[in-house]
Formats: C-alpha cells, structure tokens, sequence
C-alpha cells in the first residue's frame, strides 16, 4: 500500500500558479489548463507551486509544494496545530480581509439567486474561545491517545494540546480526558466525543463499538469526579445513549427556562451567538401572538418568543422536542408553548396549518428548507425569519420566499464558526 502511494505521489503533476480569489470552503483557488485548482491555506496574490492531487468538480484538488511568493494579507496563524488540524481554514488570513470575505460569501451566495444587492447588515463578530461545544475524535496508538480534530482531508487524528476556538473549560478537559480514554481504547481502536459547556458543567457523550467494562466505568467516573462533570454519556455502535455517572442535570437556559439537554443534542456553538440571534429573532417578529417555531431544537427561541406570544414548536428529533415539552410542562407554559415531533423536510406545514400564524421562524440544519420555504410562499403569514448556517442553501429558501411574494428585508452574517467557511445568516421576511 505506502509503495503504491508513493508511486502515485510521484506521478502527480506539479504547476506553478497564482491564487486569484477564496473559495466557499476556504480553499484558495488559481487556474491551470483553464480550469480551478483549489489550494487549502493560500490567499489572494499568493504565487505557487502546487501538485494536483485528484480531480474536484470541474477542476483539480491540490496542495502547496512551494509559496514562491505571498499576497497581501498573509498573517502567521496563532495555533501550531493550523495546516494540519482540518478545524480551521483561515487563521493566515489578516482580520479585515477575513471579515470581509466573510461578508461576500453570503453576498455572492445571494447573488447566484438573482439578489443583485441584498439588504445585508455588517458582519457580527463571535470572539474566539468561546466555542461551547466540540466534537472530538480520540485513536489510541500503541501506548498514548491521540485526542483532537482530524486532520485536514484526512481521517487521522490530531493530538491537540488545546483549541483556540473553543471555550477554556473545553480546552482544559482535553489533558485528563486523554489519560482517561488511555485505560478505555485499546491499540488502533478509536472513538467520537462530543463535549459541551452547560450551565451545571461539562456534559461527554462518548461514541465507540464495544460496551463499557467495569473497570472503563470506574475510570469514567474517576474523571467525572476529577474535573467536576455534569454527566458522561455512553453509546456503542450507534445504540442508544446509556448515561454512565450524572453528578448534576445538564441543562440550557433559554429566557430562564432551564432545559434538559439530551446527550449529543443540537446547540447555538456559542452563548453570545446565539443572544445575536434571539435579538435579531425576536425583534423580527416583534408584535404577532401566534408564532410557529420550525426546527425548533430544544427550544433556543420557543423560550424567549414566549415572552410575547404563543409559540407552537415544530422538531422532527424525538429527544430534542421531548426535552422542549418537558421544560415547558416545569416552567408552567403548557398553555404557552404547544408541541410537535413531525419530520418538515418530508411533511412540511402546509399553507392551510401555517394560516394561523402571524410569525414563522424556521432554523433548518445545513441542507436547508426548500418543502416547508415552498408551503410558506404559498401561505399568508406575513412575517417570516429564516435563520441558517448555510449560505447557499439560504438564498434559495430566500428567493423561493421572495417568488412567493415575500420581500427581503434585511439579513445578518454572525460568524460563529471563527475562521471556517461557515457563517451563520438570520433574515428577515414580510409580506
């Protein structure tokens, strides 16, 4: 196998190009025989020498051999781990320039659906560190465990010694996690963590293919007790989760509503992102009495729209809306904020369900809303917000919206996803 991919390495071609603008994904991009060739950490102005690698839509994946001359706005990365660890794409970029391509990808994003000049509002910054949720992966190699992100392209797993993107508490976890996962894996074997920062602690949902000896509980609950965790989860082979030690309820607030997280559960990645977005959210649909949450979550807006309305939360994941009503039922809002578990990628509200709405939020995941956009264009609500981290996916909820009658009336970038191709959009709709 190494020999076979050292003879295909050798018979790569190497090119010599200049990067001429940043990609969707982060990916510096030039041109050799006509055609894109996507360099992951160049900029703009770059001058190069890069091996192509494989074929990638019309164009080719490559690597840099050689800068044989930087561009402007070349900035050296703050973390060691940067080029290797896949977790960040532009931590050499310099701020301004990185703000603003930031900015362009939801303009340009727009623009491809006919939105010549969007009312786009200024980029909001999230500060790095404050990240409060992190999906790890951990492999044990003969007598250490590699504890961190996969590298770039790659499922290899980098040993991180911290992460500038997450919040301190998460970082600090990192070193007696590993010596813990060293007495659970065995060589080669790997497994996916999933940590996050709640309110009564640290909550580890812990993913592998074997069930847990004793000896593997204890010393889960020897680090539990170390660095005071709220609870540590387990699942094997995609079972369901079998919570190992709970040494406090790991709850999210939302407007003093305090909800059950279950293990592994959808969350804002940042407390002061998602304020950004409960402000925008809630102002947006400032005045209706009848609002419908769609992809609700655990309740991230439900809580703080019903405040001022009623709230009918719409989650397709059994545990997430579970965990919504049950908060609801504490908090003494049953009459408030009414629920349902129903799937709206394939049985969206239809325009009749959605007529006694005055509000709509949807926050989709990344592949976006088109089934319940195209009900809600066919409806008479007469305010929507569209919340998503997906840039592309956005603008065609949007214009499928504004074909319906809708107008765009503003949309906000949050950058939640520090120094990645990711950007958060919230925008606002009426009719």
């Amino acid at each position: 196998m190494a020999e076979r991919q050292s003879k295909q390495r050798r018979s790569r071609r190497v090119v010599e190009l200049a990067i001429e603008s940043i990609g969707a994904r982060g990916d510096g991009i030039g041109r050799a025989d006509g055609r894109p060739v996507y360099v992951p950490f160049t900029l703009p102005g770059d001058r190069l020498r890069a091996e192509l690698e494989r074929p990638r839509g019309d164009g080719y994946a490559a690597r840099i051999v050689e800068v044989l001359a930087p561009g402007p706005g070349r900035v050296a990365a703050p973390c060691p781990h940067f080029g290797a660890c896949g977790g960040c794409a532009l931590q050499h970029l310099e701020d301004q320039r990185y703000a603003a391509w930031k900015e362009q990808l939801v303009r340009t994003a727009l623009a491809h659906r006919g939105f010549a000049d969007p009312p786009l509002r200024p980029l909001q910054r999230i500060a790095p560190g404050t990240r409060r949720r992190a999906s790890l992966a951990a492999e044990r190699v003969g007598r250490s465990v590699r504890l961190g992100f996969h590298e770039h392209r790659s499922h290899r797993v980098i040993d991180a010694a911290g992460c500038l993107v997450v919040s301190p508490v998460l970082s600090l976890l990192l070193p007696p996690l590993r010596e813990t996962l060293l007495a659970l894996l065995v060589d080669g074997e790997r497994m996916e963590v999933t940590a996050v920062a709640t309110a009564a602690g640290v909550d580890l949902l812990l993913e592998g293919k074997r069930p847990l000896s004793l000896a593997s509980r204890e010393a889960l609950a020897a680090l539990a007790d170390g660095a005071d965790l709220a609870r540590i989860t387990w699942r094997a082979d995609r079972s369901p989760p079998e919570p190992v030690i709970v040494r406090r309820p790991a709850q999210i607030v939302f407007a003093d509503v305090a909800v059950d997280l279950p293990p592994g559960a959808f969350l804002q990645p940042t407390v002061a992102g998602e304020a950004a977005l409960v402000a925008i959210v809630t102002q947006a649909l400032e005045g209706c009495r009848q609002v419908a949450d769609l992809y609700a979550g655990c309740g991230t807006f439900s809580f703080p729209l019903a405040r001022s309305a009623r709230v009918h939360a719409v989650e397709g994941d059994a545990e997430a809306i579970g965990a919504l009503t049950a908060a609801a039922r504490r908090a003494a809002l049953g009459q408030t904020v009414t629920t349902e578990h129903r799937d709206l990628a394939a049985d969206p509200l239809t325009e009749d369900e959605l007529t006694r709405f005055d509000g709509i939020v949807f926050d989709p995941p990344r592949a976006g809303a088109r089934s319940q956009a195209e009900r809600l264009a066919l409806s008479p609500v007469p305010k929507v917000v569209a919340v998503s981290c997906d840039p592309a996916t956005f603008a065609r909820d949007a214009r499928i919206l504004v074909d319906g009658g809708y107008r765009l009336l503003e949309a906000t970038p949050i950058d939640q996803f520090i120094w990645s191709p990711h950007v958060e959009i919230v925008a606002a709709f009426a009719r």
